[in-house]
């Protein structure tokens, strides 16, 4: 569409002010302007325009699109940055936020500062050495002004310490993990190594390696693959696939191969030269490690201390769990233990008199934090028959007052709750922590280590054997002298804190007893039980008596009385109250009235409603229609409208209220009414008032059953009485 501008006769008059062609060049002419042959005679009024020129005007009216003026702005380019301009300064913004974009500005803003001020210090060192050696003259100073003044823009640098200047501080970058050194890096050549990678890169059929590890099952897969073929793809499943160097040992351990290529949670195994031979000795390897052999041979140390320590601890407890799938140390496997182990006895406990030996939950959460840095001591995988994992924990605490037991993956129908509720029956420990992973059992604050359990039993049975001499040395010196007092033919020795004295009373007692019959007794007992549940209720009916006068007082404090209806209100005839209700029934618009009930807030929204509308409609969720009543009396004292109709809804019911014909807004609302806050207070006392008054019926009830059963058994036992007698 080409640009047209209308002139006026006046405007014509002064052709000085527009130019004849203001776009003469034809490349920087507007893009939306179209071209136009310029041989061709212009004509201002064509035959085929709708309209036509006016008689004054003899001038063409319309200008050629090269002619019109462009308003629109023009956009400009940037210009190439100047080696003269002043560089930015390092805290001036930069654009791109913190993406590598704007990094990149920033060091080539500081690679900008480095070069000018290693000139700066070029210049300097060149002054000072001319200025020695006095050489300079009027041409040189001439010079170095003129250098002054076209790197002006260094001088701000004099006199001050620039950013790499300053004292140089220690940053310590993140160290690449090393790559680790593999057995085939070691023992396969370069050429053949790189052959077997590049054909493991083209693999694409792999064994499944499950949870339950790398079993028998696995290892027959991978065999079977290398009779055809001299690699095998592993890949792992959760857990192993979190630790692929445990994973890479476990496989060179149980097949006998090499690791000659891994990717993710990806092995590709090599079987090796001369695997013929070696096939049916392979798996050896790894059946005597940490045994009960006495007979052992001994490793050679590897490892950090910790795992040093670790296996230090774990010798002797039992054979090791090679399917490990954390760091090492290796755990041991409790599966391999005995189920039962003859004479086992759990541990015996003695904490003293003065200390606790429950656990304070500061105490516990210090033991939680404690067995998170202590390495895994045992891997279960069965529930029941766990003595011989009891006996070693027992071993274990002797050295460390945790045990830490991890659950196996991939062994169905395990229940680590049932393991550790046999386990704790069996040691006596406190669990600290129990969830589908781990079970870490404390030894507890009496727990005695089998060494000091004997050295206390042992002292326990010399105190008993001296306690006995002494009461039989007593009873001896005792009959070797009568007492002064009695005569010498009545003389008898004494027998105060004896087991004569004991028998005598039990024989005295005797025909007391005998003549109580066995239910007798039990009646008695049934008696002397109800007897003291009814005062274990009245006591506790007592209390909430004491809360109800306490609530009582409370809601009493909080009391309004309502205002008076008014005795000169509006009266509406019946079908006027029918086509307002169904008014308010057809209104969207409604005011809930929630648990609070009727307060200051409530009749502002009715006042706020009747603004706009007549009627307001009022949802209440009260049940019982006596409440409802009263809170919709209560609604038209306050708010002096007239009560239309109380309807039942779905959810509720709905109290509509008609202004009345004569409305006019108070400017000030009643002053007796409670404000939201007071509100809220009286609802919940009244509700605790309500639930402590039906607590208070159910102990009434049980007391009067209970004193029911009491009168029953006495009506019993006076009529047994009465028949005997």
């Amino acid at each position: 569409m080409s640009a047209t501008m209308f002139l006026t006769p006046t405007m014509l008059s002064k052709p000085s002010i527009i130019p004849k062609t203001l776009n003469p060049s034809p490349q920087q002419t507007h893009p939306k302007s179209i071209s136009t042959n310029k041989n061709q005679d212009f004509n201002p009024n064509p035959s085929n325009s709708a309209t036509k020129t006016a008689p004054w005007m003899n001038t063409p009216l319309v200008l050629e699109p090269n002619q019109v003026i462009d308003f629109t702005k023009p956009k400009t380019r940037k210009k190439s940055p100047d080696n003269n301009k002043e560089e930015k300064t390092l805290t001036q913004k930069v654009s791109g936020g913190r993406g590598k974009h704007a990094m990149k500005k920033i060091l080539y803003s500081i690679d900008n500062l480095e070069q000018e001020s290693q000139e700066l210090e070029d210049t300097q060192k060149h002054m000072e050495f001319d200025l020695s050696l006095g050489k300079l003259g009027d041409n040189k100073l001439g010079d170095n002004n003129n250098n002054n003044n076209n790197d002006g823009k260094n001088k701000k640098w004099f006199g001050r310490k620039l950013p790499w200047e300053r004292e140089e501080r220690m940053v310590f970058r993140r160290m690449k993990r090393e790559k680790t050194v593999t057995a085939a890096d070691l023992s396969l050549d370069d050429g053949l190594l790189e052959r077997l990678r590049s054909e493991a890169r083209k693999m694409r059929s792999w064994v499944k390696v499950k949870k339950a590890g790398v079993n028998e099952g696995v290892v027959e897969q991978i065999r079977l693959i290398w009779n055809s073929d001299e690699l095998a793809m592993v890949k792992f499943d959760v857990p192993l696939c979190r630790n692929m160097d445990r994973a890479r040992e476990i496989v060179e351990i149980k097949t006998g191969g090499l690791v000659v290529w891994s990717k993710k949670d990806t092995l590709v195994i090599y079987r090796g030269c001369n695997y013929r031979d070696n096939k049916h000795v392979t798996g050896a390897l790894y059946q005597t490690v940490g045994g009960h052999d006495d007979k052992e041979e001994t490793m050679p140390v590897q490892g950090s201390l910790f795992e040093r320590e670790a296996d230090r601890l774990l010798d002797g407890l039992g054979p090791r769990f090679i399917d490990w799938w954390m760091p090492k140390p290796l755990p041991v496997d409790a599966d391999l233990l005995p189920e039962v182990v003859p004479g086992y006895k759990p541990p015996s406990r003695l904490y003293p008199l003065s200390g606790r030996s429950k656990l304070t939950d500061t105490e516990l959460t210090h033991l939680r934090k404690q067995a998170y840095h202590l390495p895994t001591h045992f891997v279960l995988g069965r529930n029941r028959n766990l003595q011989g994992l009891a006996a070693a924990i027992l071993k274990l605490w002797g050295k460390c007052h945790i045990a830490k037991i991890a659950v196996k993956w991939g062994i169905p129908n395990t229940s680590n709750e049932q393991m550790a509720s046999e386990l704790k029956l069996l040691t006596g420990g406190v669990l600290l922590l129990r969830n589908k992973f781990y079970i870490i059992l404390y030894r507890g604050k009496d727990f005695l280590p089998p060494d000091v359990a004997e050295v206390v039993i042992n002292r326990e049975a010399e105190i008993k054997s001296f306690q006995l001499q002494e009461e039989t040395i007593r009873a001896n010196t005792v009959e070797m002298f009568d007492y002064l007092d009695q005569p010498s033919s009545d003389a008898s020795t004494s027998t105060i804190g004896t087991l004569k004295e004991f028998q005598t009373i039990q024989s005295e007692h005797e025909s007391f007893m005998a003549g109580i019959s066995e239910a007798e007794m039990l009646l008695e007992a049934e008696k002397l039980k109800l007897e003291k549940e009814i005062r274990i209720q009245e006591h506790k009916y007592l209390i909430l008596k004491m809360k109800i006068n306490k609530a009582s007082k409370e809601l009493a404090k909080l009391a309004w009385e309502p205002v008076e209806p008014n005795a000169d209100r509006e009266i509406i005839t019946s079908e006027e109250r029918e086509s307002l209700r169904k008014m308010g029934l057809k209104m969207d618009s409604t005011l809930v009235l929630g648990r609070r009930g009727v307060f200051d807030g409530v009749i502002e929204g009715l006042h706020q409603h009747w603004k706009h509308r007549e009627i307001v409609k009022v949802v209440t969720m009260q049940r019982v229609f006596s409440r409802i009543l009263y809170t919709a009396q209560c609604l038209e004292a306050e708010s002096g409208g007239v009560l239309v109709s109380i309807e039942k809804m779905k959810l509720g019911y709905a109290i509509i209220i008609y202004r009345g014909k004569n409305y006019k807004r108070p400017s000030k609302f009643s002053r007796n009414l409670l404000t939201k806050r007071e509100a809220l207070q009286k609802s919940l006392e009244m509700q605790r008032i309500g639930s402590l008054r039906f607590f208070a019926n159910m102990r009434q009830q049980a007391i009067y059953e209970l004193k029911c059963k009491l009168d029953a058994l006495k009506n019993t036992d006076n009529n047994e009485n009465k028949l005997a007698s």
